[in-house]
Parts: structure tokens; sequence; C-alpha cells
């Protein structure tokens, strides 16, 4: 079961430089509609207890910090950028226009299969890119597959599923995979050519070492070559 991430050690020293007590946190938690006993703010300081995400929230409003702040990570899951832009699930979903238990179950799931207007309500809300939702969302490696495929096969055949995947127009896609096909075919003519003129095995190894470098940074790539769409929200289907 999920669980609120929570650094009892930086809630203690948002307090500390409030010049707070616990029980002062507590009556402010109160006055933001969330009341709570002095205990269990002491609680979550000792690491104990973990507040609820309301509490969570109210708390970093209360010490004046974020709510990233007293997670004490760097979000890395959809639930945790959720929570830092202080979002209950609820509000988020009904921003975004999707049914909160649907919403529910891509949290739990980490696998993000929105429609494009759903999607770019999510990452406006959340403050992503559709680089970084593939990646928080689990769908990297399923990219990679796709573009490896791609490069080495029929490139026109992955343009569909990779367009869904990064939720990019096709155009967009296509002129990304081609471009790559291009490339990696340059790899092959380029060992053969070598391979019939019977050059020495340190020039092959050389291109084969290119092949394989290319190969690694594939889905870097990809982005680049879409350009700073892939760093901004998405748009809709006529590349608006």
């Amino acid at each position: 079961m999920y669980s609120t991430p929570f650094s009892a050690a930086e809630a203690r020293a948002a307090r500390a430089r409030m010049g707070l007590s616990t029980a002062q946190v507590a009556h402010s938690m109160a006055a933001c509609g969330v009341p709570v006993h002095p205990g269990l703010v002491a609680a979550w300081e000792h690491g104990s207890h973990v507040p609820s995400e309301p509490q969570l929230f109210a708390l970093a409003d209360v010490l004046w910090c974020s709510a990233t702040t007293l997670m004490g990570v760097e979000p890395r899951t959809l639930a945790e950028h959720r929570l830092a832009r202080q979002l209950g699930v609820e509000r988020l979903a009904h921003r975004i226009g999707m049914d909160p238990a649907e919403y529910r179950k891509a949290e739990a799931a980490q696998f993000w299969d929105g429609d494009l207007r759903q999607t770019r309500a999510l990452v406006e809300a959340l403050g992503l890119s559709l680089r970084k939702l593939v990646g928080i969302m689990g769908r990297g490696e399923e990219l990679a597959r796709h573009l490896r495929s791609a490069v080495e096969g029929r490139w026109k055949a992955h343009v569909a599923p990779v367009a869904e995947i990064v939720v990019v127009n096709e155009t967009l896609v296509g002129d990304a995979l081609r471009t790559m096909h291009a490339e990696f075919a340059e790899f092959s003519e380029r060992y053969m050519g070598h391979l019939v003129a019977r050059n020495d095995d340190a020039r092959l190894k050389e291109v084969a070492a290119e092949r394989s470098a290319y190969l690694h940074r594939l889905t870097d790539h990809f982005w680049e070559l879409i350009g700073d769409v892939g760093d901004r929200a998405p748009f809709d289907a006529t590349g608006h």
C-alpha cells in the first residue's frame, strides 16, 4: 500500500526555523481546517507516524516550506509529483477531467493511458514535460524497444505506437523515426564497405563502436529530434 513519503528530520528542522512549538503547529493546522493533537506532530518528528496527505499539505503551509521539503525526496513517481504540488487525488482528477478512481489506478499501476486532453492537463498541473511523464510512468523501456525496432526494420510500423507513448502527433514522430532509420542505415553501409574493401579490423571495430554508441543513446536522440515539444505540455493532433 502506498505511503506518503515524509522526512521526520526535515519536519523538525522546518519547525525549528519557524521557532514554533508542537502545540503551536497543531493550533495553526487546526486554523487551516486540519485539526491534530500536538502529540501527533511530535510523533511525526520522531518518525513513529506519517501524516496523511491533507496533514502534509497543512503542515507545509504552517511551516512555510514546500511539501517536497517535508517529503525528503525529489519526486520520482506520479503520486510524489502530485504531492509536491499539494494536490489531492480528487482535485487533480477534476482538473484533468478524469474519474478519481481511474486516476488512482494510474498512480497505483504507474501507467498512464489518459487521452491527449487529459495528458495536456496533467503535465500542466504537475509542472512536467512529456519526456518526464514517459519516464515516471515507466514507459521508457517500451519506447526504447520501439525505437530500436524502428531503426533496424520498418520504421513506419512504429509511428503510431511511439506517438501513443509520447503523446506527440504522428507527423513529428514519423519525421524523427525516418531520420533515425536513415542514420542507422549508414552504419551498415559503412561497415559493409570496409568489409568488402578488406580494411583492417581496427576500422571495422571503430564503426561497430559508433553503432553501439548510437543505439545506447537512441531515446535521447529521439527527444532531440522531437525538439522542445518533448519539454513542454503536449499539443493537439494538429500540432498546435
